[in-house]
C-alpha cells in the first residue's frame, strides 16, 4: 500500500454514520427551551427541522446507517484521499509523520457537503421545498446550494456581509447552483432591520445571520432550516471523515498520536476526531487539539455555559463555551472561524480535558498557509491554515510521532486574503478582554 496517498475504493464509502454521544464519559446537557428553562422536545424543533432530522440530533444509538441514495451521491468525491506531507517533514526536519484528509477534493470544496447532501435528502424525503441556512466564509452556503441543486430544492442563503464583501466568488459559486444569496444582516428579516437600526455599517456575524435563517424558516410553511456545524446531527453525518481516516491508516499500518482540526462551529474537527475518541477513553494516547483563531477564542477564553445560538435569541438554550451571543468578531480573515459557541459535543469534551484547545493570529497563520502551498502544492483556507499551524508547531517538537490533520478545504476563493497577507496588509488581532466581557454579560441567567 502506497503510504503517500492511501486511497479507498467506491464500496469502502462507510454505510454507518458514529454517534459519540453512545460513548460520552458524562451525559451531555439537553438543549433548553429559554421560556421555561426545561429540556425541549421534538416538537419545539418541528417548525425549522424536519423529523428525521430531529431524530438523529435526539439519538443514542450508536451507529446510524447512511441510505443507499445517499451514499450513491457520495460517490461524486468520496471516499477522499488521506496524503503524507513528506515535503512539509522534510522541510522542518522533523522525525514526526504528517498525513492529512483532504477534503478539499469535493465540488465545493469542502468538508461541509458531507452533512449538506445528508440534510436536502431528509428534507427532500419529507416534502420541503426550500432550505434557509447562514454561511461565513461561504464553504457552508456554497455545499448547501450544491446539495439543493442535486435533489431540487430552492436554497436562501444570508451570508454574513464581511464575508459577502471580501469572497465574491464563493457567493458566484453559490449563484451557479441556484441559491439566492444576501448580505446579512439584511431589510428582509425582522432580525436583520433590528441590528441595522442599531448599526448601519454592521459587518455581520454568523449568530445575526443564523436568526435571520431561523426566521425565514419558521415564517413559512414550505421551508426548514439548515445548519453546517454545531448540532449533534451535523456531526453525526461529518463522522464519515474520521471513519474513512480510521481505515486508511489502518492499511498502512500507522495510529495516529496527534489529531488536529480548525474550529469555527466544530464540525471539520469533530468528524476527524469522534470516531477516535472510544479508542482514547479505552487508554490509547491520542491528542486531539482545536485550533481557533485569536480573535474568536471561543474555546480558549469563552465560559462554558447556557446561551443562544443566534444574536437575536431565536434558538433554544445550548450548552457551550460561548463567547455571548451578542459577540461580534472583528472582521479578520479567518473565514468561518468567528462564531461565538461551538458544538456542544466538542465543548464538553474540552470541559472533561479530552480535546485540548488553542488559538493562533492570523499572520502566523497565513505564513504556515503560504509554506504548506509552496512545498505541498495545496493552497488552503485560511481556516484550514489555522490547523496547519499547529501542526507545524507540533512537528517541530521533533518527536516520532504521527499527526493528523483535517485539510478542510482549498483557499482558490480566499485569494484576496493571501494576496493581503503578502503585501503585509494583515494585522494580528486578539480580541480585547473588555469586549469579551460586555457580551459574556448578556448571557442569559439559567438555573441548572
Amino acid at each position: 500500500m502506497d503510504k503517500e496517498k492511501v486511497m479507498l475504493s467506491l464500496n469502502e464509502i462507510p454505510k454507518e454514520w458514529y454517534n459519540v454521544l453512545a460513548d460520552l464519559p458524562v451525559a451531555l446537557p439537553p438543549p433548553l427551551n429559554p421560556a421555561t428553562g426545561k429540556p425541549i422536545g421534538p416538537k419545539d424543533l418541528s417548525p425549522i427541522f424536519p423529523m428525521s432530522l430531529i431524530e438523529q440530533e435526539m439519538s443514542t444509538k450508536r451507529w446510524i446507517e447512511i441510505p443507499q441514495e445517499l451514499i450513491d451521491v457520495f460517490r461524486i468525491w468520496r471516499p477522499t484521499p488521506l496524503q503524507r506531507a513528506i515535503n512539509l517533514e522534510k522541510a522542518l526536519k522533523t522525525k514526526s509523520r504528517i498525513y492529512f484528509k483532504n477534503e478539499s477534493v469535493s465540488p465545493p470544496g469542502s468538508h461541509k457537503p458531507n452533512t449538506a447532501l445528508a440534510q436536502a435528502y431528509y428534507n427532500k424525503k419529507e416534502g420541503v421545498k426550500r432550505l434557509c441556512t447562514e454561511t461565513g466564509a461561504g464553504q457552508w452556503g456554497s455545499a448547501l446550494a450544491f446539495a439543493c441543486n442535486l435533489f431540487g430544492l430552492k436554497c436562501t442563503v444570508y451570508m454574513v456581509r464581511i464575508s459577502y464583501e471580501q469572497k465574491p466568488y464563493r457567493k458566484s459559486l453559490m449563484h451557479i447552483w441556484g441559491a439566492d444569496v444576501y448580505p446579512s444582516p439584511t431589510e428582509l428579516t425582522n432580525s436583520g432591520k433590528k441590528i441595522l437600526a442599531e448599526d448601519p455599517n454592521s459587518p455581520g456575524s454568523l449568530g445575526i445571520a443564523i436568526s435571520e435563517a431561523v426566521e425565514d424558516a419558521a415564517v413559512h410553511d414550505d421551508a426548514k432550516y439548515s445548519l453546517g456545524s454545531v448540532l449533534n446531527h451535523v456531526l453525526l453525518h461529518q463522522t464519515i471523515v474520521g471513519l474513512e481516516t480510521k481505515k486508511q491508516l489502518d492499511l498502512i499500518g500507522e495510529k495516529p498520536d496527534v489529531l488536529i482540526g480548525c474550529v469555527g462551529g466544530g464540525s471539520n474537527f469533530a468528524g476527524l476526531c469522534l470516531p477516535f475518541i472510544p479508542d482514547k477513553l479505552k487508554g490509547k494516547n491520542i491528542r486531539m487539539i482545536a485550533v481557533e483563531p485569536t480573535a474568536c477564542p471561543t474555546l480558549t477564553k469563552g465560559i462554558y455555559t447556557y446561551d443562544f445560538g443566534d444574536t437575536a435569541g431565536l434558538t433554544p438554550l445550548l450548552k457551550m463555551y460561548t463567547l455571548g451571543h451578542s459577540f461580534v468578531p472583528a472582521s479578520i480573515h479567518a473565514g468561518g472561524l468567528r462564531y461565538h459557541g461551538v458544538a456542544p459535543i466538542l465543548a464538553l469534551l474540552v470541559k472533561e480535558k479530552i480535546v485540548e484547545a488553542t488559538a493562533y493570529a492570523q499572520n502566523p497563520v497565513f505564513e504556515a498557509g503560504v509554506l504548506f502551498s509552496r512545498l505541498e502544492g495545496y493552497l488552503p483556507a485560511p481556516e484550514t491554515a489555522h490547523a496547519i499551524k499547529c501542526v507545524i508547531d507540533e512537528a517541530k517538537k521533533n518527536k516520532e510521532q504521527c499527526i493528523v490533520f483535517n485539510y478542510s478545504g482549498h483557499g482558490h476563493f480566499d485569494l484576496s486574503a493571501y494576496d493581503a497577507y503578502l503585501a503585509g496588509k494583515l494585522e494580528d488581532f486578539e480580541h480585547p478582554e473588555e469586549k469579551i466581557k460586555e457580551a459574556l454579560e448578556k448571557i442569559p441567567k439559567i438555573k441548572e
